[in-house]
């Protein structure tokens, strides 16, 4: 089958403006009477050397393995020397020196370490019986919630107990208690 000029441009006007491959078949049938089956009309746009556009995906909401993309970090900033270190009598600033922020800025940063020392108990049990773990254990967040851990065979850790319902860690606790599980996993040879 073979169209007219006119058509063609009509065509290559509905591939622009974003129909997929689908629609452009259901539109020669509603205004040329012209019925191709899918292929042809993926033969079509391909002679008439057309690219069909990618529809944005759609987030799945549902599906939360999927994180949102992580943001684009920016510049790496320039290597430490010795002069940048901050001193080590306790002051976050050399003397006279003052920070780069405006005081208002300044203000609203969070504390270097906003939770203080974490004191994360890590206990590795000698036999794990839950199925699916390679290894397991107990842990005692610095609050006093206690939890149970395991590690699957994916190496993902995860909690199958803990004391506290709805409970989430400081991010100091989840980092230490991230630190203290590496060390326990390998000195028990994981």
């Amino acid at each position: 089958m073979s169209l007219t000029p006119e058509q063609k441009t009509t065509v290559a006007t509905w591939v622009a403006a974003g129909d997929n491959l689908s629609a452009v078949q259901k539109k020669l049938l509603e205004h040329f009477k012209i019925t191709l089956t899918y292929r042809d009309v993926r033969f079509l746009v391909d002679d008439l050397e057309l690219t069909l556009k990618d529809p944005a995906p759609k987030a799945d909401v549902s599906d939360v393995s999927k994180s949102a993309p992580a943001p684009k970090p920016a510049a790496a900033p320039a290597a430490a020397g010795p002069t940048d270190l901050p001193p080590d009598d306790g002051s976050e600033f050399p003397e006279g020196e003052e920070s780069d922020l405006p005081p208002e800025d300044a203000a609203d940063l969070p504390p270097a370490d906003p939770a203080g020392p974490s004191t994360v108990t890590v206990v590795v049990d000698k036999v794990t019986l839950i199925p699916g773990a390679i290894a397991g254990g107990s842990v005692t967040f610095s609050d006093g919630v206690t939890g149970k851990w395991i590690i699957d065979q994916q190496y993902r850790p995860g909690f199958t107990e803990i004391s506290q319902p709805g409970y989430r860690p400081s991010p100091a606790d989840a980092q230490a208690f991230m630190k203290e599980l590496g060390r326990a996993m390998q000195s028990r040879g994981f």
